[in-house]
This record gives structure tokens, sequence and C-alpha cells, in this order.
């Protein structure tokens, strides 16, 4: 078996991937971090196995000062991205590859996505407007975070174009402060809905159908109220065989490519600047936009 010692990380890059084009699945032997100086530690190896498209198993400790690591390459090709449906509707739906992820399982999008909502001071909120809603996970981390008689009082609305994801949600949240709509977000107008004093809409504003710099601006115009604030999250990550691997996907690049993200999040926050809003922006594999008015 493959010992790497005092081996550079470009050395070792090189050799995984030259084994990952004929292998799936490759072992090696390296320092133990706990027990050897200057060695990487476990989260440099995750990150390595994350880069070549693997995810890494449980280590097997050789010796005190060797440890064992496997490189299990993932099925690029099972991922929602890669669905071909016939219903372009149901695409997320509850038969689809999206459904069965669980955003609230990872650590970098939960804790963005809680300290934003901290911000919006979410207990205060009346009126929360959710765009591309899905299955409604956003919804379930505010019930978990907030008492139950605020939650009691706040109206939740959500909108998704999947039929069957606004049943698994109405099935989900059957209590009367809850409202959804099987709708294009396009058409919001006709609707005819309260304005939101939150809205929250999480990777769904990057979808080819949606002309996203003006729809923004008739989010702010019409459907917010005047003490209104904004939590937006920008996928900077693909799903995998049910992982989450760092970095967006653009067209025509083999690697990760962030310039059409970074042009929309430059963009929301200049414009929500400019209409007096607070706006920062944090996160990783999910970058969230967290915007509050500022009151003069």
């Amino acid at each position: 078996m493959k010992q790497f010692t005092t081996d550079s990380l470009l050395t070792i890059h090189q050799w995984i991937e030259k084994q990952l084009t004929f292998k799936k699945t490759i072992k090696f032997i390296v320092p133990n971090p706990d027990n050897s100086k200057n060695a990487l530690g476990y989260k440099a190896w995750i990150n390595l196995a994350e880069l070549h498209f693997c995810k890494m198993l449980t280590p097997k400790i050789v010796s005190n000062k060797k440890i064992e690591l496997t490189f299990q390459k993932l099925n690029i090709d099972n991922s929602f991205h890669n669905d071909n449906v016939i219903d372009k509707k149901e695409k997320y739906g509850i038969t689809s590859k999206f459904f069965t992820i669980d955003k609230n399982s990872e650590p970098t999008f939960l804790l963005a996505y809680k300290r934003a909502l901290e911000s919006v001071k979410i207990s205060t909120r009346k009126e929360i407007l959710n765009l591309g809603i899905n299955k409604a996970d956003e919804f379930e981390l505010i019930q978990e975070l907030i008492d139950k008689e605020s939650f009691k009082t706040i109206n939740f609305r959500g909108i998704d174009h999947s039929a069957s994801a606004i049943a698994f949600a109405k099935e989900r949240f059957p209590q009367k402060n809850f409202y959804f709509y099987q709708h294009d977000i396009n058409l919001l107008n006709k609707l005819e809905l309260p304005k939101a004093d939150l809205i929250i809409s999480i990777g769904t504003f990057q979808t080819p159908e949606i002309n996203y710099k003006p729809f923004l601006m008739s989010l702010v115009q019409n459907h917010l109220t005047s003490n209104g604030s904004f939590i937006l999250g920008f996928p900077n990550s693909r799903w995998i065989d049910n992982e989450l691997i760092y970095g967006a996907k653009a067209p025509n690049y083999p690697y990760s490519e962030m310039s059409l993200l970074f042009n929309d999040v430059i963009f929301t926050k200049r414009y929500l600047q400019q209409k007096k809003f607070r706006v920062t922006i944090t996160g990783r594999e999910y970058i969230f936009i967290t915007a509050t008015k500022i009151n003069f």
C-alpha cells in the first residue's frame, strides 16, 4: 500500500489524481495527525477528498504514528443537477433527487442561516414569504429557534411551482398560520398577497427562468413592507451523491468558476444599500445576503 511520510501535498494530489482515473476507491497511509508533529490534520484530508470529488471513509489506525485513509469516488451522475424530467415544474418535486437533500443537516448551511434569522430578529416578524419553498425546510428551523407563542403570531407563506412539494409542505405544516401556493413566482403579483416584512429565498433566484435583477427590484418595490428584510441564499456548491461539494459550477467550465455568483451577490448588495438596507454577506457553500432596513 502506498505510504506518504514527508511528501509534499502537491505530490500526494498528483498521485491521487492519477489513481482515480482507473479506481473508484483508493487507500494510502499517512502520518497520524494526533501523534505526528507537522502532520496534515483530518480537515485537510477531508478537503482534499472533496476537491477530488470523493468522500473520505473512517480512517484506520495502523500504528501510533500512522493511519490508513480511504477515498471513495462520488458518483458524479447522481445529482439533481443532471435530472432530466418531462414536467419541468416537478424537477424539484417529491420524486426528485433534490427532494432527498436536507440542507439543515449541513453545518455550514445551518449556522449561516441561523445567523441570518437572528440578524432579522425573526421572532418579531409577522408576515414571512418564502419564494421557492419546496418542502419548507427553512420554516422548520424557524420553528426550532423561536418560542411557541411567537411562532403562532407569524403568518408563513410559501410559493413553489412543484405541486407535489407544496402538497408535502401543507402536510408538514397544517397550522392555520401557514399558507402554501403552487404558483410561478414570476407571476407573484397575481396572488395579491399582503406585503411581507421578511422575504426568504434559498437557491431559487439563480434559475434561468427568473430574470433576477428586475425581479429583485420588483420585490423591494411591490412586495416588502417599509421596514421589511431579506434573507437570500446563493448556492456556492453542488450536490453530488448527496454530498455538498463546495464551489459554484458555471457552464463551459470543468471546475468551479464563480463569476456569475459574485455578479448576482454584488449587484444585490449594492442595490439594497441604495434602498437604505444594511447588508451583510456570510456563508460558504451557500452565500447568504441578509438585508435589514436602516431606521433614521
